[in-house]
């Protein structure tokens, strides 16, 4: 949609894609890295996650990692390379206005079976 424009690009960020839940030395979750819910995020977990962004945010298209090692080791946030000190597009990646076949994510479930779902949810929930 956005690709022919010089001034604007979405980029997927799959940093998070095949991130596994982090693990203790026991082979438990570790709990260091979520809120009080044990579903959300702390604030070591939400560093994690902006590293793997900024990250991700400067890695060229096509070479994103897809991953998140929750090492909170510091050492692995990246600075901008001074060759290429910019956020990385398909455009600056090199694609340019090539047929580069990114993944095309199309739904499995019809839009209109969303709007009944929730319509027939709230006349449920209602009685």
């Amino acid at each position: 949609r956005y690709e022919q424009r010089d001034d604007f690009a979405v980029v997927i960020q799959p940093f998070f894609r095949n991130t596994l839940l982090p693990l203790d030395s026991t082979g438990k979750p570790d709990m260091s890295f979520f809120a009080a819910d044990c579903f959300h995020f702390n604030v070591r977990g939400y560093a994690e996650m902006a590293m793997a962004l900024w990250n991700n945010m400067l890695e060229p298209v096509g070479e994103k990692q897809t991953y998140n090692n929750f090492t909170h080791d510091r050492s692995k946030l990246r600075c901008p390379n001074p060759e290429k000190p910019f956020l990385s597009t398909r455009r600056n990646s090199g694609f340019g206005n090539s047929d580069l076949n990114l993944e095309k994510t199309e739904s499995s479930f019809p839009y209109w079976a969303v709007i009944v779902t929730a319509v027939v949810g709230v006349l449920v929930g209602s009685l």
